[in-house]
C-alpha cells in the first residue's frame, strides 16, 4: 500500500489513464468503464478500476504539475507494477494550426523544469513517448471523423501563470504545438522504470485567439481523447 495512493495489491490494473483533475478521473470511470470501483480517495486524488473492451483499466488523478505527477507515476510504476500510463489532459494551443478541442498526441515533451537537470547532472535529457503507444494513438485518432489530431512536441511548464510568456516563441519556432504541465515528468518516470507512457491532450485554451473552455467542459466533454487513449492502450497491450 503506497503512501499517496493507498490501494491494496491487485486493485490497480496494468493500464492506467491519468488525468490531472480527479473529477475527470471520476467522469472517465463512470462514462467509459464497466463495473468501476474506487480504490483511492487519499488527498482527494481519486482512483478507479473497471474494464473496457473486456480488459482491466484504471484511472488515476495526478494533480497539477510535474512534481505532483511524479509522485503518482512513481508509485504506480514502482509499487503497483503498472506497465502503461497514458496522460489524458488539457493543453493550451501555441499555434494557429491548432483549434480548441483538437487533440495533441505528444511525441516528446520540452520543459523549463529543473527536475531533469538535477536528475541528469546538468545534461539535457529528451523525454519522449513510447513509440508503440504513439503509433497506436495516431492510428486511432485518424480513424475518427469527429476530431482533428496532431502529433508533435509539447511544452511541460512549471508555471501556469508565466512571467515570461515571450519565451514560448522560440519553442513554437522549433515545432512545439501546445503547453501543459505534466508530460515531461511522466515520460521520464516511464523511462526510469522501463515502462510505457504517452500524453494525449485536448486543446482547452488558445494562447493566440484567447478562446477557452469552461471548467465543466474540461472535466466532462473531452471524450474523444479518452477513447483514443483506451483504443491505443488495448491495441498495444500492457506488457
Amino acid at each position: 500500500m503506497s503512501t499517496h495512493i493507498g490501494a491494496a495489491a491487485g486493485q490497480i490494473a496494468p493500464v492506467v489513464l491519468m488525468p490531472g483533475d480527479p473529477l475527470r478521473a471520476k467522469w472517465i470511470a463512470e462514462t467509459f468503464l464497466t463495473d468501476a470501483s474506487c480504490y483511492s480517495e487519499v488527498r482527494g486524488m481519486l482512483g478507479y478500476t473497471g474494464t473496457w473492451g473486456g480488459q482491466p483499466v484504471s484511472v488515476q488523478g495526478s494533480g497539477m504539475g510535474q512534481a505532483s505527477l511524479a509522485i503518482y507515476s512513481h508509485e504506480l510504476f514502482a509499487e503497483y507494477d503498472v506497465a502503461t500510463i497514458i496522460r489524458v489532459g488539457s493543453c493550451g494551443a501555441l499555434t494557429e494550426n491548432l483549434a480548441v478541442r483538437d487533440v495533441v498526441i505528444a511525441s516528446g515533451a520540452c520543459t523549463d523544469s529543473s527536475m531533469n537537470t538535477h536528475r541528469f547532472g546538468g545534461y539535457h535529457y529528451a523525454p519522449v513517448a513510447d513509440f508503440g503507444l504513439l503509433r497506436a494513438a495516431h492510428d486511432a485518432a485518424q480513424a475518427r471523423d469527429d476530431v482533428r489530431s496532431h502529433v508533435g512536441l509539447i511544452f511541460s511548464s512549471d508555471s501556469f501563470y508565466s512571467s515570461r510568456p515571450e519565451l514560448m516563441k522560440p519553442m513554437v519556432d522549433h515545432g512545439v504545438l501546445a503547453v501543459e504541465m505534466e508530460a515531461s515528468a511522466l515520460y521520464t518516470a516511464a523511462a526510469a522504470h522501463g515502462r510505457r507512457a504517452l500524453a494525449i491532450c485536448t486543446v482547452s485554451d488558445h494562447m493566440i485567439t484567447g478562446e477557452e473552455t469552461t471548467a465543466a467542459e474540461r472535466e466532462q466533454t473531452f471524450g474523444a481523447m479518452v477513447d483514443i487513449a483506451l483504443t491505443a492502450a488495448l491495441a498495444v497491450g500492457p506488457a
